[in-house]
């Protein structure tokens, strides 16, 4: 198989046993890898009843078949299992070398079933299989581990690992691979935590075979050569990194603030790309990547990676923090203690609104960085208040009867866009399989920058047709696995064509998007199986009021695009075109 290593090794840590399992042409070429592949593995693997925290439950890391070859931007795996945050299938993808070294390791995906009665690690060395007692590493923060596993078993080992709370199981607790990379959203470091399982460790020699290295060679230089051009991609990501979206999107106020009550903020400047860039002391790319987003930065003389966008967001503009210094400590501080930075900011906001509106005793303003930078502790121990708020917002909200301050879709907590000013956004939230996300269908990229031509963002005309198809193209990408930033100028067409190349065999745009469409059903259907009902795909009340945000027109639309029921369940011909109807009637017998 090029671009394939053809096997999948499963790891069973209830009985420290691992064996290996093919991956057949069919399966590849119907889900390709990454996400696909995780999200079959899953549907065929996991009862959607189940609970995500109990050993039934199943955590994979798959690669995909453009990893490890020289496509540019193609550095990435993905994580996939059934999330205690949302109780959805859900995928996290990270940057950086895990995935190319499971490519090395002679395997495309690594499936961890069962469960651990001990603390334990997974090493695998050039694919041998070991499961390891890991109590010395119990306990430890997450780049800790990392230093300490790489002096146990070998500096070449890349390693992916969870923190305090991972171990803790807090319900958005993340996992890092690596020096920066992290598998952020929707809790898979709790379902690491709930197997016992503190690190995988993983090395190997094998490489990818392609079908045609030449023509991959002209078309990888083609693409970076595009990328290099692009105003974002090359000269605007590089410089600021994601920062860079403080000012745009602030300036059209769709910028959240004090849990999305505000939609703009006159101090967000000091989150500027501009102004962080001061603090930017070194360069970082992933491995085969031209775009070169990451950064290291100092402050004060502690060196850190240089916090995202979303990062930035949650833990600084939601909560009005207007220290900056405070809000980069705040972040490393969830790096370290593996969490995700975007639920645990917007969970503290909902906290902060509790108390500003008296629904609980505990008086915390807005504003108050030290007071979140406890509760960020308290939160990955599980202590007072942290014993609820690890739950998630809206867990969080409804425990204090007041639901209605829980900015979530299917119970995850929304990212640094505004939907009352990006209808198109507002669509991709309710419709997300995943809960609220930006990133199924990053419809900023229209609606905002202009990528690949700007569109009206207060229009419901258009919007279910593009965010369905976008959603698709990103289902596909997601599981090749190439960065999203690269699809910011790459598109369907010379992607194909670089499949072609890897694989050789044909491939086309249709075939893409067809296998894209394919995953997100799958999704779908695992979903409604798990209990997600149409009513399920909304928004806060908080965003709807006013009926400005025309989400029933568009929602409408959607499900009649998609093929779907109007209660958004995929019709019966609709499985037929996408071939999953043997596959869905396969599973529920």
């Amino acid at each position: 198989m090029y671009g394939w290593m053809g096997k999948l090794l499963e790891v069973d840590l209830t009985n420290k046993k691992s064996k290996v399992r093919t991956l057949n042409d069919e399966t590849a070429l119907s889900f390709l890898g990454g996400r696909g592949i995780g999200v079959y593995l899953i549907f065929c693997m996991v009862d959607p009843q189940v609970n995500p925290l109990s050993s039934e439950n199943v955590l994979i890391f798959a690669a995909g078949p453009l990893t490890g070859t020289i496509t540019p931007s193609s550095s990435r795996c993905a994580a996939v299992s059934k999330s205690p945050l949302t109780g959805t299938i859900f995928d996290s993808n990270a940057g950086g070398q895990l995935g190319p070294e499971i490519k090395a390791s002679g395997y495309d995906a690594i499936i961890i079933s069962g469960s651990s009665s001990k603390p334990a690690v997974i090493i695998i060395d050039c694919g041998e299989v070991k499961v390891k007692g890991a109590d010395a590493y119990w306990g430890m923060k997450t780049s800790e581990t990392i230093k300490a596993i790489k002096q146990d078993f070998g500096n070449e080992f890349e390693v992916a690992c969870i923190g305090p709370a991972g171990e803790n199981q807090v319900y958005f607790a993340c996992i890092r691979a690596g020096d920066g990379n992290f598998f952020g959203r929707g809790g898979l470091g709790a379902v690491m935590g709930s197997k016992n399982l503190k690190a995988i460790a993983i090395r190997g020699n094998s490489k990818v075979e392609v079908a045609n290295a030449e023509l991959l060679s002209k078309l990888s230089g083609k693409a970076i050569d595009r990328i290099k051009i692009n105003p974002i991609t090359g000269k605007v990501l590089p410089k600021l990194g994601t920062p860079f979206l403080t000012k745009i999107i602030d300036n059209i106020e769709a910028l959240p603030t004090r849990n999305f009550c505000e939609k703009s903020w006159t101090e967000a400047g000091i989150y500027s790309g501009e102004v962080i860039e001061e603090y930017v002391t070194d360069r970082e790319a992933c491995p085969m990547c031209p775009i070169a987003c990451k950064a290291k930065i100092e402050v004060e003389g502690v060196k850190m990676h240089r916090p995202e966008y979303e990062s930035l967001w949650a833990l600084g503009v939601n909560c009005q923090v207007k220290e900056l210094k405070q809000v980069f400590s705040a972040s490393k501080l969830c790096d370290e203690l593996g969490l995700d930075t975007i639920s645990t900011g917007s969970t503290i906001a909902c906290l902060i609104e509790l108390s500003q509106r008296g629904v609980i005793n505990e008086k915390i303003s807005w504003g108050d960085g030290e007071a979140i930078t406890n509760l960020i502790e308290k939160i990955a121990k599980r202590e007072d208040l942290g014993k609820i708020m690890a739950l998630g917002a809206e867990r969080l909200a409804k425990a204090f009867k007041a639901n209605e301050l829980a900015m979530t879709v299917k119970k995850l907590e929304l990212p640094a866009y505004d939907p009352r000013e990006l209808y198109g956004m507002a669509l991709a939230y309710a419709t997300s399989n995943r809960g609220g996300c930006h990133l199924r269908s990053y419809i900023v990229a229209m609606e905002v920058l202009g990528v690949p031509i700007l569109i009206d963002r207060k229009t419901p005309i258009g919007k279910a047709e593009l965010v369905a198809v976008n959603q698709n193209f990103l289902a596909a990408v997601d599981s090749l696995i190439i960065c999203k930033f690269a699809t910011l100028e790459l598109d369907d067409e010379i992607i194909s064509h670089i499949i072609t190349a890897t694989i050789g065999k044909p491939f086309d745009r249709g075939k893409l998007l067809k296998i894209g469409e394919r995953i997100w059903n799958l999704e779908r259907l695992f979903n409604l199986r798990a209990g997600l009902k149409f009513s399920d795909d909304t928004l806060p009340a908080r965003l709807l009021m006013g009926g400005k945000v025309p989400l029933r027109e568009m929602l409408k639309r959607y499900y009649e695009f998609r093929g779907w029921d109007p209660n958004g369940v995929p019709l019966e011909n609709k499985l037929k075109e996408l071939e999953l109807l043997d596959v869905v009637k396969r599973e529920a017998s």
